[in-house]
């Protein structure tokens, strides 16, 4: 089926993207997107309020019944009391570029004094199928903050999250490495899953 994706964060487009075509969704943008302002405390309302927004603008511009994914994610380092957790994407201010951030971030740990570099990524998916109801999950993976960045791919927090068992970080991983383990593709198994339990249930399938 069919899906719009609430985001303009082009990683993530991609990764949702490559997750979901073995269910067979193809994920697509939505050029007139505008996002809703984001809360500063919860991932899941975060990813319900991005869905609902882009849901409500497919509306207005006149779209038959379409199906809307959001997604919310967020870094949470042990040491830093979980930050920058939903705050994340506006770590080191508005106007920083992701590798600001990241530096911020490797220098705030560092001069936390703490040896524990433990982490976790975070995702909250949200989607509204064609008849309208909305489904939501969480998931996580647990890792550890490297002391360098290391690798040329992925986006966001990947060059500084490691994979303790991997000893790689998700920049490292190829884009398939990292979309079979990683935080979001927990969150696409999951709601695949609850969608395939709440059809049986109720009889019918939330997929067209």
């Amino acid at each position: 089926m069919t899906v719009y994706a609430a985001t303009a964060n082009a990683g993530k487009l991609r990764e949702l993207q490559r997750i979901f075509a073995s269910a067979g969704w193809r994920i697509v943008p939505f050029e007139g997107y505008a996002p809703a302002p984001e809360g500063a405390r919860d991932y899941a309302e975060n990813a319900a309020l991005k869905t609902r927004a882009l849901h409500a603008q497919l509306e207005a511009a006149g779209a038959g019944p379409v199906a809307v994914l959001g997604d919310d994610s967020g870094l949470e380092v042990t040491a830093l009391g979980n930050r920058p957790g939903v705050l994340s994407a506006r770590y080191g201010g508005e106007a920083a570029s992701w590798h600001e951030r990241r530096a911020s971030l490797l220098a705030e740990l560092d001069a936390s004094g703490s040896a524990d570099r433990s982490a976790r990524f975070v995702c909250t998916l949200h989607l509204i199928d064609h008849e309208s109801r909305e489904f939501a999950v969480r998931a996580e993976i647990g890792g550890r903050i490297a002391v360098t960045e290391r690798g040329g791919g992925g986006f966001s927090y990947d060059a500084i999250f490691e994979l303790p068992e991997r000893g790689l970080t998700f920049a490292e991983l190829t884009e398939d490495e990292k979309n079979a383990v990683s935080h979001r593709a927990r969150a696409a198994k999951a709601l695949l899953e609850l969608l395939r339990k709440t059809a049986e249930a109720t009889g019918c399938s939330s997929a067209r």
